[in-house]
């Protein structure tokens, strides 16, 4: 047993059991260190389904309770995100987005893991100053496997504190206060550029069209391991357009994928195949 002091009793092998069912679902590897973090998040799903055991509650799940799943899945998922968060990037996402004003069709932006929408709204704010004008010709992806965390997303509502981070004038531009004065709305136009889907990335179908000026994948390779990521690399590079780029966190790389992609500024990939730009790096603001 893990500990004896808890409330409820928690096996070495019902953590292990729950290691196995998030990585075989959605691919996420939890290391051994993380047996706290899977008690704090799951004890509360017991608490509210009156279980005794993690073993009860293991049971529930193998039964095939969808919905119980999707809460499982939900309670084991990190989300932590921001604004403009490793915000050297959105000038050159806003560069390349300029230099494909012309595209027919518009362009197409996907955040793969959107959370509670701050990274996408970013995007759409960047594309809005890339063009000076709230109805860019962007489209933007938005999905995510939390549930619980699009619903966030899609109302776009967010307190005081988080958004004047940003900056006075892109309050004022981008977001409208709400009648309780503790919080903001991310205006209609910027809304209506996202589309928020689910979407499990080791699924065998993704529901979603390329091709992409731009993918945003930050923060998420970490949780796969290595086998998983190339999997995932190699499904994005078709829906990328050929010089589209690729986003990744500060603490990821993609040198085990340098078949399918080259490291082309901070944390920004272009495509293997891409044409050359004579090793010239993008400008890193």
């Amino acid at each position: 047993m893990i500990s004896s002091s808890r409330e409820f009793q928690f096996t070495q092998a019902d953590f292990e059991k729950v290691r196995k069912m998030i990585y075989d679902y959605a691919g996420i590897a939890l290391a051994p260190s993380k047996q706290d973090m899977v008690y704090g998040r799951l004890a509360k799903r017991l608490r509210a389904l009156n279980l005794q055991t993690f073993n009860d509650y293991l049971r529930v799940l193998e039964r095939g309770d969808s919905k119980e799943f999707e809460l499982f899945t939900n309670s084991l998922t990190t989300n932590l995100t921001s604004f403009f968060r490793e915000a050297h990037h959105f000038p050159i996402l806003a560069e390349h987005l300029r230099k494909q004003r012309s595209a027919l069709g518009g362009l197409n932006v996907w955040c793969s893991a959107s959370s509670t929408g701050e990274e996408p709204y970013t995007i759409a704010m960047t594309a809005c100053e890339a063009f000076d004008t709230l109805r860019p010709p962007v489209k933007i992806v938005a999905t995510d496997l939390d549930t619980n965390v699009l619903e966030v997303a899609k109302n776009g509502i967010y307190n005081a504190e988080e958004v004047q981070k940003i900056g006075a004038a892109r309050v004022s531009r981008f977001f409208d206060k709400q009648a309780d004065g503790r919080t903001y709305r991310v205006k209609q136009e910027l809304r209506d550029m996202i589309v928020f889907r689910k979407l499990n990335l080791i699924e065998a179908s993704w529901l979603v069209r390329g091709p992409f000026d731009a993918i945003f994948c930050r923060n998420v390779m970490i949780y796969f391991d290595k086998p998983t990521q190339l999997k995932i690399l190699q499904r994005f590079a078709p829906l990328m357009k050929p010089d589209g780029l690729l986003f990744v966190g500060h603490s990821e790389n993609l040198y085990h994928a340098a078949d399918y992609f080259r490291l082309q500024g901070k944390t920004v990939y272009e495509l293997a195949g891409a044409p050359s730009t004579g090793g010239a790096p993008l400008r890193s603001y």
